[in-house]
């Protein structure tokens, strides 16, 4: 069973129309690429070759720029409207340029790092809009005396890992597991990984940050002041702004690190080992992180049955002795042995928690490619505050294998996460919670009746735990992006609307997101379908 964080979501949203619109004759013709191109011109250096980065509907690359950083097949059917446009900048001054081009034109900006927005938020619309695609804006500059790092938003963090690793063997970055997702987006809504328990989230490591905002200034921190910087960093930055790069402050790791993975059914007690996994993982070594995978499987000892097959997948910052000596008094259910664990540097660690877990870790130079299989996908998330009881476990599983092929993912909190106030950043889930879920359901045929049949899967196994998450809100990861939470019109009830999923992503920092957003946006130039409303007027 594989890791299954690292693959994008799904479902078959009908947008509402967003305030702003462009007329038929603008939205049927050229005009708009002709219009956009002149206004980028005046704004830009002449040497600037604007026309390289700029692709309509008829460039003979459009359909490949466009699906390049495309994660989620759910979202690139031939009824999925298309931008009109889509800009590459290669410098800062052509974002800038493209915000107010954007604004003088009245089109909607979409923005994109690295594509793995589980609902395509960043690079579709129900109206007519552009993407601004921040690919090519990549460039990591490390510091390792420091321990400090500029790391553009279009870089991935494959690239940033690999970037550290060259200049330090013994630093690294608590991020996600996925190497292929963008900065930008990753950084902005949070940041979580292996390393969560002991250092946090990637936001909680920001010491800068550099942005466009709505009147094409660029911005640090010091610029910006502290509420906005506060807002982006956990609040998703493309709801004020575009997201340039940030500064971060790297993080020490081991020369070994330990990992392993233990699978066992329900035939091999693995309701006592889940059970047991609640109250454990949340509570051990900071250091060690185990992430339970739980998913229906066919039973092999009864033919023709469907069991729980149940995953521990865990990485340790130390050795295996260390590590023994932890599980064997904390929890001999798991039954680790020695030769379950591997023992590796910190960046082999990131290629084995990708896949490359059967003994072939390749060389660290495999970071580096952008490569990503997108698949049609949905994922929901929710967090756990109180133990799941066997009883109530074992009813679960039924539910599991009845609702089919939805798995679960638990990962495990408290350590560093415990200790870090819900108001220091927009990301409000720290402590009290134990586990953050995700569920997740892929599948690989365009038909729509199998798409349509796994989306109410996943929404059945989501009421089914309705009794044993957060309440009042439901609460919910950003990162995670799920548009069943609801969505905004960025009409004039935006500030209603916004609140219904605000809060369950934000919590009581929602209120603040919104005065943010309407002291440095007020007339919503940067808006999604889930974005931070502004204040109503």
């Amino acid at each position: 069973m594989k890791p299954l964080t690292c693959l994008p979501s799904l479902f078959a949203l009908l947008f509402i129309v967003v305030s702003h619109h462009l007329s038929p004759s603008w939205a049927a013709s050229d005009s708009v690429y002709d219009n956009f191109l002149q206004c980028l011109t005046r704004r830009t250096q002449p040497s600037d070759n604007i026309s390289d980065i700029v692709y309509s509907q008829s460039n003979s690359s459009f359909t490949n720029v466009l699906t390049s950083y495309l994660r989620n097949r759910r979202f690139n059917s031939s009824s999925t409207r298309k931008p009109l446009l889509i800009v590459t900048p290669k410098q800062e001054s052509h974002v800038q340029a493209t915000v107010l081009c954007s604004k003088d034109l009245g089109l909607h900006l979409k923005i994109r790092s690295g594509g793995h927005d589980y609902e395509g938020l960043s690079y579709i619309s129900d109206d007519a809009f552009i993407i601004l695609d921040i690919f090519n804006l990549r460039s990591i500059d490390v510091d390792a005396k420091e321990e400090t790092a500029w790391v553009q938003a279009g870089a991935t963090l494959g690239e940033l890992y690999y970037r550290i690793w060259e200049k330090s063997k013994v630093h690294g970055f608590p991020a996600g597991v996925c190497t292929t997702l963008g900065v930008g987006g990753h950084l902005s809504g949070g940041g979580y990984g292996t390393m969560v328990r002991k250092y946090g989230l990637s936001v909680d490591h920001i010491l800068d940050a550099r942005i466009v905002d709505v009147r094409g200034r660029i911005l640090d921190r010091k610029a910006m002041g502290e509420d906005l910087f506060w807002a982006i960093i956990g609040g998703g930055g493309a709801s004020f702004g575009v997201i340039l790069a940030y500064e971060i402050k790297l993080v020490p790791v081991p020369e070994t690190v330990t990992v392993f993975r233990i699978q066992k059914t329900l035939d091999q007690n693995a309701t006592d080992l889940v059970y047991k996994w609640q109250s454990v993982a949340p509570s051990t070594d900071p250091g060690l992180f185990m992430r339970l995978l739980l998913q229906p499987a066919a039973s092999k000892t009864e033919k023709g049955q469907q069991t729980i097959g149940a995953s521990v997948v865990a990485l340790f910052l130390g050795n295996s002795d260390q590590l023994l000596a932890i599980t064997d008094k904390e929890f001999p259910e798991l039954g680790l042995k020695k030769e379950n664990c591997t023992e590796i540097s910190w960046i082999e660690s990131v290629l084995w928690w990708i896949g490359f877990d059967n003994g072939t870790i390749p060389a660290p130079e495999t970071l580096l490619s952008r490569d990503y299989p997108a698949s049609f996908f949905k994922r929901k998330s929710d967090y756990i505050q109180t133990p799941i009881t066997k009883d109530n476990l074992e009813w679960l599983w039924k539910k599991m294998i009845e609702v089919g092929k939805v798995g679960l993912v638990f990962n495990p909190l408290g350590g560093r996460m415990s200790e870090i106030p819900a108001s220091a950043t927009p990301f409000p889930h720290r402590a009290g919670n134990l586990v953050k879920v995700q569920y997740s359901v892929n599948w690989n045929e365009e038909d729509p009746e199998v798409g349509k049949k796994s989306l109410e899967q996943i929404r059945r196994l989501y009421s089914y735990m309705t009794p044993f998450v957060s309440k009042n809100p439901r609460r919910a990861f950003l990162n995670y992006r799920d548009i069943d939470i609801g969505t905004t019109t960025n009409g004039n009830n935006s500030y209603k609307e916004g609140r219904v999923y605000g809060v369950k992503y934000f919590n009581d920092n929602f209120e603040r997101l919104v005065k943010v957003k309407t002291a440095v946006d007020p007339n919503n130039f940067f808006r999604n379908e889930q974005s931070i409303p502004t204040l109503p007027k």
